[in-house]
């Protein structure tokens, strides 16, 4: 999966996975979130993430926020992954703190207050999330 139209097909399986009992972790980096996404498009392990991620930051949106495209470390690999299907550094900080409006809105207006680790809610987010990407 290398093209945007990956992106929402990706967000579909990896909604499948967690929704089917997948290890689910928010505080790690490879069993979180966005973790759970790179594992999909990467088929990465969550340990392989973790290793890559390093010790400098402790979050995907604290990494998204920090990140230098000059850097040699090996989570920018993965950002670049993300980026090539269309999962930019916004939908990143969106999708580990589960508050992205765009995606949001795609959510009944009773079902938006979510929490970021709470897998039930996680689902909910991925499925809105593949909406928006199929809709682009």
């Amino acid at each position: 999966m290398n093209d945007a139209s990956g992106l929402s097909r990706a967000l579909q399986i990896t909604a499948d996975r967690l929704a089917a009992g997948a290890r689910y972790e928010w505080g790690h980096v490879g069993r979180c979130n966005c973790g759970h996404l790179v594992q999909t498009l990467t088929e990465r392990s969550d340990v392989q993430i973790l290793r890559a991620f390093g010790q400098e930051l402790a979050e995907w949106s604290e990494h998204a926020r920090a990140r230098c495209a000059e850097t040699s470390h090996d989570v920018e690999e993965l950002f670049a992954t993300l980026a090539a299907v269309g999962c930019d550094r916004r939908h990143v900080q969106g999708l580990e703190q589960l508050d992205h409006p765009d995606v949001l809105a795609r959510l009944p207006a009773g079902e938006r207050d979510l929490r970021r680790n709470e897998r039930d809610d996680v689902v909910r987010y991925l499925r809105a999330f593949a909406e928006l990407a199929a809709s682009r």
